[in-house]
Formats: C-alpha cells, sequence, structure tokens
C-alpha cells in the first residue's frame, strides 16, 4: 500500500518526540513507517525537505480558534499576543519544535495564516507594511528563540537541577566584578518561564506601539 504524506508526518512527529532533531534521521524513519527509503523520498526529497513538512505541521493548529473570538474592535496589541502566545504553544508541543521550524521558509497556508494573524493587526493599526512585516518576524524570531532556551528545561526537574548546578558558580564569578549581573541573579535565574515570556514579548509589543503612534504623526 502506498504511503501517504499525512501517514509520514505523524510519524516523524512522534519519532521527533522520541529522539529529538539529531535523531530524526530519513533512514531512522523508513524504518518506522517500515517501507523502503525510496518510498519516502517518493514524498520528501532530502531531510531539510521534511523538516520543512514537519515545520508546516507544528502550526498548524495556530490562528484558527482564537479569530473568531477576536471582534474587529480588539485592541490590536491583543491579537498580537494571542498569536504570540499560540505559536510558542504549538511549538512546546514537540521535542526540539523550535530548532525544526527556525530556518524553514514554507509556504503553504498554515504559514501564510500565520502571517496575517501577526501582520494584519499591525497594519490595521497604522504601521506600514514594512513596520507591519518586520514587526511581524520580529516576534516570530523572539518566540522562536526563547523556547529553543527554554524547551530543555521544560522539565521543573531540570530546572532545579540547572540552577543548583550553575548559580553557585554563575554567582561567585559574578562577585568578581560583574556587580549588575550579580543583583541580578535571582531574576536571571527564574525558573517563571512564562512570565520571562510575557515580559519580552510586552517590551516588543510596546516599542511597536511607538513605532505605529511615530508613524502615525509623520
Amino acid at each position: 500500500m502506498k504511503i501517504q504524506r499525512e501517514a509520514v508526518i505523524a510519524t516523524a512527529l512522534d519519532l521527533l518526540d522520541e529522539v529529538g532533531v539529531e535523531g530524526l534521521t530519513m533512514r531512522r524513519l523508513a524504518q518506522e513507517l517500515d517501507i523502503k527509503a525510496a518510498s519516502l523520498y517518493w514524498h520528501f526529497a532530502n531531510k531539510q525537505a521534511l523538516m520543512n513538512g514537519i515545520a508546516d505541521a507544528l502550526i498548524e493548529g495556530v490562528a484558527h480558534e482564537h479569530q473568531d473570538e477576536l471582534s474587529p474592535s480588539t485592541a490590536w496589541f491583543n491579537a498580537v499576543s494571542v498569536t504570540a502566545h499560540e505559536i510558542r504553544n504549538a511549538l512546546l508541543k514537540r521535542r526540539d519544535g523550535a530548532r525544526v521550524y527556525a530556518g524553514t521558509y514554507v509556504i503553504t497556508d498554515n504559514t501564510l495564516r500565520v502571517a496575517e494573524a501577526l501582520i494584519g493587526p499591525l497594519y490595521e493599526a497604522g504601521a506600514s507594511t514594512r513596520l507591519a512585516s518586520w514587526g511581524a518576524f520580529s516576534i516570530i524570531y523572539y518566540v522562536m528563540g526563547f523556547v529553543m532556551e527554554e524547551q530543555p528545561l521544560a522539565d521543573p526537574s531540570e530546572i532545579s537541577l540547572a540552577i543548583a548546578t550553575h548559580r553557585d558558580q554563575f554567582e561567585a564569578l559574578a562577585a568578581k566584578g560583574y556587580p549588575h549581573v550579580l543583583a541580578a541573579a535571582a531574576d536571571l535565574f527564574s525558573p517563571d518561564f512564562d512570565a520571562r515570556f510575557d515580559a519580552g514579548l510586552d517590551l516588543l509589543i510596546a516599542g511597536l506601539r511607538m513605532k505605529i503612534a511615530e508613524s502615525s504623526h509623520a
């Protein structure tokens, strides 16, 4: 029976959870599907093509449901914030999700829908096409970078271990000549990733609000 593309992606996502992005090879995936490699290459010419397909699947559920809940009067920054949180949650659902998504440039309904959910509110708020599109890119870059950092420490026990392992050494070195870094140690080692994510996103949105206000008065 001919293997379907959707079945390949579904199996690849499960394998990604099991072995991570480094362990997800075309050979391993073909073995998991119990097919010959030639059948797999019919759908994906190489691993990058496979990563593109996985990346597209990762965001399949983003910017769907909330679009019906947001009225035209919803503040643009709330709409953008909702989409950013949905992207983060989508990437966190799968092991190495952000690493897979980074560096892919897939032209599909999924990617354009997510882009529209970010660019549209900015443009309607008064941003130029450049500010709206580059602002949307900046938000996506922020989300990807943040998830890359937090994902290896998704387990609370791993966070506690990382803090216990590194904090004493960090503070000992900082005490030798980096007073401001030392003073910020508690915040730098904070395990509250939700609060840290919101803080960074708020900074980006505040900057965009300022830029939109400046362009509106130009």
